[in-house]
């Protein structure tokens, strides 16, 4: 990559500097907001003490591990994240067959050391979801344990719940779904412009690898969209694309074994459809944009193909609007102790998070049911919380974001390059 090119990127713009004063404005914001959201920064000393105590000893426990789990660890593996990311919680591998794609996605066996019984799952429920401001981050879960043991660093061994999905190549439908513990290694932590250059390298490590799960990401994604699944960010680039197909077609796969095989509650993703009426309201206000025009062909169609197809062809400067018309009309997803009524913008029957239990309830739970097949007897009462926490947690964020524009910062900027406090110029 030229040097024109690499300053383009997140990591050559480099971080968004301020001053102490803006940064103690900041911090008081923070404070506020946390106060008014009822968020809670600092973990209770019995639940650092019980983090620390399970990060001792790895490599013997996880060698003592060996006999009861799948050995994976000669297996391809790789994880991809944001350049900024503290934990690797997810990982890949890919393979083809004559008649299928083997996907596995790994995820980070966070149950085995945060379970009912334990001070860090009492937390967890407390706290419910990791909240993300920009350049700062309320965590679910210590970090004392969320960015060691918990975390798939490359060149160690791993404890790790395993989706085995065998998928048919030609309508990509799943022909088997296995789901179990087992111990993996990751051959690399990539950045998502890491990723994309790898693709772009024949000679690059992981480029067969990337290339072949691109190949079933891509065909996923427009599947997903031809089935009438609402795709409101669809210039999104190859890498991303990859982690959100793979970790959508994971969450799939749990949730459908946990309700059709074991038939269990389980913490599901419910989201409600809007009215028609509000389906005209918002096609009528993207059509009224200037320069947007939804396809003739799409008007008759599911509204949410419609909007798909005007994204693809809005400008730029228009696909903001376009999504928060949608927005606007889209009743709030909640977890639900059943999956009936599905997942209206994914356009799926049966939903649910798996893949990202550190900083998720609903995927810490779910992987407790897999596991122990032990459906907690207070789990409406946790759906419920779950869904409020995450409200909560949304709100600070848009109130968060919203100081940052008014003391002149781009929130975004902020976001994807971080701060850095820097003296006043004297």
């Amino acid at each position: 990559m030229s040097d024109q090119a690499a300053a383009g990127t997140t990591e050559g713009q480099g971080p968004v500097e301020i001053d102490e004063e803006l940064a103690r404005h900041l911090e008081n914001k923070r404070e506020e907001l946390f106060e008014k959201f009822g968020i809670h920064e600092e973990f209770p000393d019995e639940v650092l003490e019980e983090a620390e105590t399970r990060t001792e000893d790895v490599a013997s426990e996880i060698d003592d591990e060996l006999d009861d789990r799948q050995d994976l660890r000669d297996l391809t593996t790789w994880t991809t994240d944001p350049v900024d990311a503290r934990d690797f919680d997810d990982a890949l591998s890919i393979e083809k067959g004559e008649q299928e794609f083997v996907l596995h996605v790994h995820i980070a066996d966070v149950t085995h050391y945060v379970h009912p019984d334990s001070e860090m799952w009492t937390e967890a429920v407390e706290r419910a979801n990791t909240v993300y401001l920009p350049d700062h981050t309320v965590h679910m879960l210590p970090a004392t344990l969320a960015e060691t043991v918990c975390s798939l660093v490359p060149d160690e061994d791993r404890l790790a719940h395993t989706v085995e999905m065998h998928l048919d190549r030609e309508t990509l439908s799943f022909e088997s779904i296995d789901i179990y513990k087992s111990v993996i290694r990751s051959d690399e932590r990539l950045t998502y412009t890491q990723a994309e250059r790898r693709l772009d390298d024949p000679e690059s490590a992981l480029h067969e690898e990337s290339s072949l799960v691109f190949e079933l990401a891509d065909r996923l994604h427009e599947q997903r969209k031809e089935d009438g699944s609402l795709v409101l960010n669809p210039r999104r680039d190859r890498a991303h694309t990859i982690i959100e197909e793979c970790m959508l077609k994971a969450n799939k796969a749990v949730t459908h074994e946990l309700m059709w095989n074991q038939g269990v509650e389980a913490m599901y993703r419910v989201h409600p459809q809007p009215s028609p009426d509000q389906w005209d309201d918002a096609l009528q206000e993207i059509q009224e944009l200037d320069g947007v025009s939804i396809p003739g062909d799409a008007w008759g169609d599911d509204p949410r193909i419609a909007v798909n197809a005007t994204l693809e062809e809005a400008p730029e400067r228009q696909l903001g609007k376009i999504q928060y018309a949608v927005m606007k009309v889209m009743p709030r997803a909640r977890y639900m102790n059943d999956p009936f009524g599905g997942h209206h913008a994914l356009n799926f029957d049966i939903y649910g998070h798996f893949t990202s239990p550190i900083r998720r309830l609903s995927d810490l739970v779910n992987h407790w049911i897999v596991h122990a097949n032990d459906v907690p007897e207070n789990l409406l009462q946790l759906c419920d919380h779950a869904s409020d926490q995450q409200q909560a947690g949304e709100k600070c964020e848009r109130e968060y974001k919203q100081f940052l524009e008014e003391v002149g910062l781009d929130a975004d900027a902020v976001n994807n390059r971080g701060i850095e406090i820097v003296e006043k110029d004297q």
